[in-house]
């Protein structure tokens, strides 16, 4: 059976997006690879990226569980996040978009 090491994203500048997400999740980065010892998130900068937009065009999202929702969102928010207009998880879940605008999930 395969083991999944590592989630690649795709992005217009790696060490940007990998910035973000160390500061996010507070997981350790190494160059542009990020880890939380389970799983490795990659970050693969392509020229004339363009991001998939929320909602409809999205390839992949993460979720995040936290502790205080309306306190994580601010974080990422004050980090460069997005957040926009369409959120379907009434109080249970926020949506918002990264820097180079892959959607995330915020999980209370």
């Amino acid at each position: 059976m395969p083991t999944s090491t590592t989630i690649t994203l795709d992005c217009a500048d790696a060490g940007k997006l990998a910035d973000f997400y160390q500061r996010l999740t507070g997981w350790k980065l190494d160059g542009t690879t990020l880890s939380n010892g389970s799983i490795d998130i990659g970050f693969q900068e392509l020229e004339g990226y363009q991001g998939p937009g929320w909602p409809g065009a999205k390839h992949i999202h993460f979720d995040f569980t936290v502790g205080d929702l309306t306190e994580a969102t601010e974080h990422a928010l004050a980090l460069g996040a997005t957040k926009p207009d369409f959120q379907p998880g009434g109080t249970e879940w926020v949506v918002l978009t990264d820097p180079d605008g892959h959607p995330f999930c915020l999980v209370a």
